[in-house]
């Protein structure tokens, strides 16, 4: 059984495995920061949001909504170059069950073969996105734009523009384009999904295939949900059918605000059985706002492993119940020890707020900016105290190395490096005694792609040279590229297997 995004791409599916296994032992907390903010039409736009200002309606007055709606509603369709496979979805192997079993007896651990491996061509994908601005500012999934060598979007009146990335968020799958219409364009706002109930009545809006509008409707069937697909799953699940192509759309309240954003559906076969889950407007608000206005997420770094406070826990530990996050380690010369937070704490609230569980920390501190101070109440040795943290910047996470002053420029080789932390290591499961850098992520079509690299792989070695940071990499590629080298040699170690990969340097 898998969660699958809902995007029509040809040469490329993107499955997400969903299974009832719970996250084993600690877990990671690398969280991103920024202020709790609604992406709000600009401040000198005098052209009004569609439905700013409607009532709720009922059931039988949805068309109403629709129609007020759905000139903010866009196709985005993207362009990819040298794209493998035919268009079948990467399966991904669940952990227990029959299913498991028939995948690991039919395929082996490895899952399902890639067919188009050998057959690079370029292919089209669609997907769905809205506009948040008269300026056309738009907001769609990232995994709709990934990789995309061009992209056009596709307006209700049939008009067709070029779109350029202003910015995306892989760990929220949030990106926001910026396309030049040449007049204000209708749009829609933000409201608070904080505010969405169980029950409440939603409306899934898209424009697959360029084609006019597709609405379905349905109810919020649960808040919370974590399908496994990123740190910060927070997601709505609705009853309303997400078509295929409707990613990146919105999910609207029956004011005709947004409350979430189409992203992914729970499919045991490919097809929709009426269950999706959409990104919430309190998620989705924060990192379009950052987006917008710098084209890229500050992350905030706490420095800390957590695990949840199970039951058996609370016990042991003289609890009241069940709830808060279980300290398991604090790195060293982090935000939370410079706070004085000790291994076998337990965060119970962040200034004043309770948190149920891991999750609810790590989305507190997502949206707080780094050199924030916050208050966390701690429970230790059967007493409750506060302390007092300041929010740090993560070391390096998810950046793509900086070049050395004074060096020539590096090559391109697709990888945003990491230095390796104890978050690093429990998220990518790197055994402790390993030493080198962790690949954060990799560029679709880039250099690393095409020989293989995956993201969560370590680099301990470039050529004959030991690695220990981000620029350390940077300096010996370079240095290879000052010689005149074809490709450069990288130790790769993934899975708990090593082997040494050559690495084309691009011109």
């Amino acid at each position: 059984m898998t969660i699958s995004s809902t995007n029509n791409q040809q040469a490329r599916g993107r499955r997400v495995l969903f299974t009832t296994t719970a996250l084993a032992g600690a877990v990671a907390l690398v969280v991103a920061g920024g202020h709790l903010a609604v992406a709000q039409a600009n401040a000198t736009s005098t052209t009004p949001p569609l439905a700013s200002s409607a009532p709720r309606v009922g059931t039988d007055q949805f068309a109403d909504v629709v129609a007020r709606v759905k000139g903010a509603v866009v196709n985005v369709a993207v362009t990819e170059g040298h794209a493998k496979g035919h268009g079948q979805p990467r399966m991904m192997i669940p952990e227990d069950g029959p299913a498991g079993e028939m995948f690991r007896r039919f395929f082996g651990e490895k899952g399902m073969p890639d067919l188009g491996d050998a057959m690079p061509r370029e292919v089209q994908g669609q997907g769905s996105g809205f506009i948040v601005d008269p300026a056309g500012y738009i907001v769609t999934n990232h995994h709709v734009i990934d990789g995309a060598k061009e992209i056009t979007v596709s307006l209700a009146d049939g008009s067709k523009h070029k779109a350029r990335v202003q910015g995306w968020d892989d760990k929220t799958d949030i990106a926001v384009l910026k396309i030049d219409a040449g007049k204000p364009l209708p749009y829609v706002q933000f409201g608070s999904s904080d505010d969405t109930r169980i029950g409440d009545w939603v409306l899934a809006v898209g424009n697959p295939f360029g084609l006019g509008g597709t609405v379905t409707a349905g109810i919020v069937s649960a808040r919370g949900r974590d399908i496994q697909s990123g740190p910060y799953d927070d997601y709505l699940q609705v009853d309303a059918p997400i078509n295929r192509g409707n990613s990146g759309g919105p999910l609207f309240d029956t004011t005709g605000r947004v409350v979430g954003i189409n992203t992914a559906i729970f499919s045991p076969s490919g097809g929709n059985v009426g269950i999706g889950f959409a990104i919430p407007a309190s998620v989705a608000a924060t990192v379009v706002d950052q987006l917008r206005s710098q084209g890229h997420i500050e992350r905030g770094w706490l420095g800390v492993l957590l695990q949840p406070v199970s039951a058996e826990v609370a016990e042991s530990l003289g609890l009241a119940g069940e709830g808060g996050s279980l300290v398991a380690n604090v790195e060293p010369d982090s935000p939370a020890a410079k706070a004085g937070l000790k291994p076998g704490d337990v965060v119970l609230s962040l200034n004043g707020k309770p948190l149920e569980n891991v999750k609810a920390l790590a989305r507190a501190v997502a949206d707080t900016r780094p050199g924030t101070a916050l208050t966390l109440e701690v429970s230790r040795e059967h007493k409750s105290r506060d302390v007092q943290v300041v929010i740090g910047a993560p070391p390096g996470e998810g950046r793509v190395a900086a070049e050395p002053a004074g060096a020539s420029p590096a090559p391109r080789l697709g990888l945003a490096l990491s230095p390796l932390t104890e978050e690093s290591r429990a998220h990518f499961g790197i055994e402790k005694g390993r030493q080198g850098v962790v690949v954060m992520r990799v560029e679709r079509d880039s250099p690393a792609a095409r020989a293989g690299i995956r993201a969560g792989s370590l680099i301990s070695m470039v050529g004959q040279q030991q690695v220990a940071a981000p620029e350390d990499v940077v300096k010996a590629v370079a240095a290879a590229a000052s010689e005149k080298r074809p490709s450069v040699l990288l130790l790769i170690e993934f899975d708990g297997e090593k082997s040494f990969v050559p690495v084309r340097l691009a011109a």
